[in-house]
């Protein structure tokens, strides 16, 4: 315990620093906004940001994105609320009971609980992260190359077929991201791998150009021709306060619903859309008037809410303590640390402390912020709203080209930008997820580098990998999803031809 309070000492101290202070304020105001745009979402935010750590502290850097991202969860509820139209994809069960809530003049009472709910969600999975990092750093401290190429091997297996689309297409995927890190120069060898005579290439793809085109310009591709909308609705101050049977409604759902989150956000390819669902579907089914859901049932609201911002903060605890993103924003988190020459994993809490505690610490400041900031900037969202689509992309497409150029002062990284952002949206069209392609493309390297370090420690022997009690239960537990994910898909196709038949 004394140890324990002097790392949260050190992590505020380290959070409360002038420069700390004012990014974690910039990135949760920035979070908030973007959450609140339709079609925008953290990904394409913190992708466009990249260009922008490699001038900061890396502390610093981390508490902005790390802002921006469960800033975004916030947001994103206001649009679904009031347009029926959510910010992000987490957000989309806010629109079963908000936007009904709001159809009947209760909005102001359901952007108010939305927000108390996301802070009480984010409060409980912080708490979380403080009590079990530890405990899973001190036990990652026994792993050698064997067991994190096994870890690595279940978070990129698990990640493309627990998510989101068909299980197949999520590994092929995570494959084409792994072939994409292999471009540039051995570092065992000095040959070149798929470079095909491009001395651009001879230091491999820039993430920065990936992560921009692939979230970034293949988002605006795909956006072209929507129509923004305009909120007219008006919401006031007085009309936020909740009744007392709001109140006795809601923190049931809320307890259920950080536990919930705070679970989930753990595992990888789960997330807080999966556990949002959850969420809404446990709601239901301890209700005692399940009818009332899809009507404005205050329930069906607070419950998510609050588990998809517990969720987007205990995805930190693999990605910070193990090295393993259970999403593509969490890569694209951990990118940002590996650019700075940090790398995440069991060693980092000691390592690194000041770092570890402060990103800590600096998610009770940024949720403190955000219930100060959106309950009164409300009104401000609403207008936001109304923002037309025709002039917000052409600003975003022309900061990406800047970020590109700017990373290297080369027009290569631009084309590479444009070349991921049309395979993104081709990935699109063909109903690909382009998520795990990330997290091949950061993790893949690793993977190689700690396959072939496993070698030479044992002389080439494969049995190296199950001989060792935590690496064979990765990969065991690697195989059971695999099998099962392929019995699922089997059954769901013969379900399919089923019905074919049957109509």
């Amino acid at each position: 315990m004394p140890e324990l309070l002097q790392n949260l000492g050190l992590g505020l101290s380290t959070a409360l620093e002038p420069i700390n202070l004012l990014y974690c304020f910039g990135g949760v105001l920035l979070g908030t906004f973007i959450g609140i745009i339709p079609g925008i979402g953290p990904l394409t935010a913190l992708s466009l940001l990249l260009p922008l750590t490699f001038y900061l502290d890396s502390t610093t850097a981390i508490i902005m994105m790390a802002g921006i991202y469960y800033g975004s969860a916030y947001g994103g509820s206001t649009a679904s609320i009031l347009l029926n139209l959510p910010g992000t994809a987490s957000n989309a069960v806010a629109c079963l009971d908000g936007h009904p809530m709001a159809k009947q003049g209760r909005a102001g009472v359901a952007l108010f609980m939305s927000t108390i709910a996301s802070f009480f969600g984010g409060c409980v999975s912080i708490l979380v992260m403080v009590a079990f990092s530890s405990v899973i750093a001190r036990l990652a401290l026994q792993f050698g190359s064997p067991e994190y190429f096994g870890l690595m091997v279940l978070g990129l297996v698990s990640a493309s077929t627990i998510g989101q689309g068909a299980p197949v297409k999520g590994i092929a995927t995570v494959m084409l991201g792994i072939l994409l890190g292999l471009v540039g120069m051995d570092l065992y060898s000095g040959a070149q791998r798929y470079t095909f005579g491009s001395v651009e290439l001879l230091e491999g793809l820039s993430m920065v150009a990936l992560a921009m085109g692939l979230f970034g310009v293949s988002e605006l591709l795909s956006s072209i021709g929507t129509k923004s909308r305009d909120a007219k609705l008006k919401v006031t101050l007085r009309s936020m306060i909740p009744t007392r049977e709001d109140v006795r409604r809601s923190w049931m759902p809320m307890v259920r619903g950080s536990g919930i989150g705070a679970l989930l956000g753990v595992l990888p390819g789960a997330g807080p859309t999966v556990a949002s669902f959850m969420s809404y579907a446990v709601e239901k089914k301890v209700a005692a008037e399940p009818e009332r859901f899809g009507n404005g049932a205050i329930e069906g609201l607070v419950g998510p809410e609050t588990t998809n911002n517990a969720a987007e903060q205990s995805a930190f605890i693999p990605t910070l303590t193990l090295g393993i993103p259970g999403s593509a924003t969490m890569a694209l988190i951990l990118g940002v640390l590996m650019i700075n020459g940090i790398q995440p994993g069991p060693a980092m809490m000691s390592t690194h402390p000041g770092m570890f505690w402060g990103l800590v610490m600096s998610f009770w400041i940024g949720n403190v912020l955000l219930l100060i900031l959106n309950i009164p900037l409300i009104g401000i969202w609403v207008r936001v709203l109304s923002i037309p689509y025709h002039i917000l992309y052409p600003a975003i497409i022309m900061f990406i080209c800047m970020g590109a150029y700017s990373v290297h002062y080369s027009i290569f990284e631009v084309f590479t930008v444009l070349g991921f952002g049309i395979l993104g949206y081709v990935l699109r069209l063909l109903h690909f997820s382009s998520a795990p392609l990330i997290l091949g493309f950061i993790l893949g390297p690793l993977l190689e580098d700690h396959f072939r370090r496993s070698l030479i420690l044992s002389r080439g022997d494969l049995s190296v990998f199950v001989e060792r009690p935590i690496s064979l239960g990765f990969l065991l537990i690697t195989l059971a999803i695999l099998l099962v994910t392929a019995v699922l898909t089997y059954r769901n196709a013969r379900r399919r031809r089923a019905l074919a038949e049957l109509t």
